[in-house]
């Protein structure tokens, strides 16, 4: 077979009548184009060894030239030698071994021929790897030849890898199988929340990304467990393309920034592993509104107050404090539904209008704000009214006339200023208003009837008005 080593035996005769024994030397062609040997004679005997290295030619035809000597003339003979194809063994081995998942194995078949053939295999090799795709034939080069194959699952691990030798010219087809055990490939898992910082009621994607670990590759499947870290239940998202999304809305800034976990829980060919981030939670933007009913208003009037505190999310709940401009103490109320009132009497026109600020002090969960509004104040209607006394007079009584002046609703208080009381035929007097009266004594008069009034000269929170009585004065006795 090729690459055997072949005895290659001349035996030298001498023709009768001729006896004796030749001596001198045979020379051998062995008809596959190497060059020819030559062996020296030995009894009549001479013998090389040859190697034919391949099949090709074969039966090969061999030659044996005995060149003659003193005693002997040359002569010839020929013979066939039929060469067969060695025998190989194949073995296969990888590497690394165990592999992970997505991880490339090197694979090496190495060809040898099994003795008595010798020599180096040429050729190529197929590689199965068990797993289902398809076979890869890499050529030999020194009889040997490699490919590498990445196992994209663990399911049917240990696989059987078989390498098989396709046999050339001169060799024999062979096979050789080796294990390749796929273990789990390492994950890393990402998470990030968007928008950060967020608000109170505001919907967070939280987004988590699971990658293989090198020498590890391929995407990860199954399911992300988040847990978000303000003691809601955890939510569970299903990858795709190795990425899983959840939303959540935080209804709380207590714990803030929150952390979040996203756990994947691994699958057939991937570990699992987990990831962190954290959500920072802001408060929310508030705006304030005020109003004032009724505008304007008159002095003592109460006057109604409302603030509406608004946000883009949610309602927001705690004190507003309100300021009326006019140097009194500020009041506060508790919204509800997001609006709080109050009722405020101004007691003066002065400084009107008045800047009316509401402020909004925010809760854990919303950022203060305020604003404002102004309240005209007008001065209130008044009524005058006149009395004389005694009513009637005798023409030789002294007359006290008393003015009351009053606010009309819906104006309250107690006016001030002055009033000037009058009775024709006598000279008209001002008089101070206390506690909204006001008093003056008037010489008798002569026997008639008198109109008296009483003109409320206004004040700069109420508003001028005037009254008027009839008085009668007699003489003894009642005769007018």
């Amino acid at each position: 077979m090729a690459g055997q080593p072949v005895t290659v035996t001349a035996t030298v005769a001498s023709v009768a009548p001729g006896a004796g024994t030749p001596t001198g030397t045979v020379t051998f062609t062995f008809g596959d184009g190497t060059n020819a040997a030559s062996a020296t004679l030995s009894g009549g005997i001479a013998t090389v060894s040859h190697v034919f290295s391949g099949t090709s030619g074969s039966p090969f035809a061999l030659t044996a030239t005995y060149n003659g000597d003193t005693n002997f003339t040359a002569s010839s003979g020929t013979d066939t030698q039929t060469v067969n194809k060695a025998a190989t063994s194949t073995s296969v081995v990888s590497s690394p071994d165990p592999s992970t998942v997505g991880q490339p194995v090197t694979l090496t078949a190495t060809v040898s021929g099994v003795a008595p053939g010798s020599g180096i295999p040429t050729g190529t090799v197929t590689f199965a790897f068990g797993d289902g795709t398809s076979p890869v034939t890499a050529t030999l080069a020194g009889g040997i030849a490699t490919v590498t194959h990445p196992y994209a699952t663990r399911t049917g691990s240990p696989y059987t890898v078989t390498a098989t030798y396709n046999g050339d010219t001169n060799f024999t087809t062979s096979s050789g199988t080796d294990t390749q055990t796929v273990n789990k490939a390492a994950t890393t898992t990402a998470v990030v929340s968007a928008p950060d910082p967020s608000t109170v009621g505001q919907s967070v994607t939280l987004t988590a990304t699971v990658a293989a670990v090198a020498p590890g590759a391929g995407t990860p499947t199954g399911t992300v467990t988040f847990t978000v870290g303000d003691g809601t239940s955890s939510a569970t998202g299903t990858l795709s393309g190795g990425v899983a999304t959840v939303t959540h809305a935080y209804a709380t800034r207590t714990g803030s920034p929150f952390t979040i976990t996203a756990t994947y829980n691994g699958d057939t060919n991937f570990t699992a592993s987990s990831g962190t981030d954290t959500q920072t939670l802001t408060k929310i933007t508030t705006s304030t509104t005020v109003t004032s009913t009724p505008d304007p208003s008159v002095v003592g009037q109460s006057v109604t107050i409302t603030a509406t505190v608004a946000s883009a999310s949610g309602t927001p709940t705690g004190m507003v404090t309100f300021a009326f401009g006019d140097g009194t103490s500020s009041v506060a109320a508790a919204l509800s539904g997001g609006i709080a009132t109050v009722t405020h009497t101004y007691t003066t026109t002065t400084g009107s209008p008045f800047t009316i600020t509401a402020t909004y002090g925010g809760n854990d969960s919303y950022s203060g704000s305020s604003g404002t509004d102004t309240q005209t104040v007008s001065r209130a209607a008044t009524t005058t009214s006149a009395v004389a006394t005694p009513n009637p007079a005798l023409v030789n009584d002294p007359v006290t006339v008393t003015a009351t002046v009053a606010p009309v609703a819906p104006g309250t208080g107690t006016p001030t200023g002055t009033v000037t009381l009058a009775i024709p035929g006598r000279t008209p007097q001002t008089v101070t208003l206390a506690g909204g009266t006001a008093s003056a004594t008037f010489n008798p008069l002569p026997k008639g009837t008198y109109t008296v009034t009483a003109n409320y000269n206004g004040s700069v929170n109420y508003a001028p008005s005037a009254g008027t009585t009839t008085l009668v004065v007699t003489t003894p006795g009642g005769a007018l």
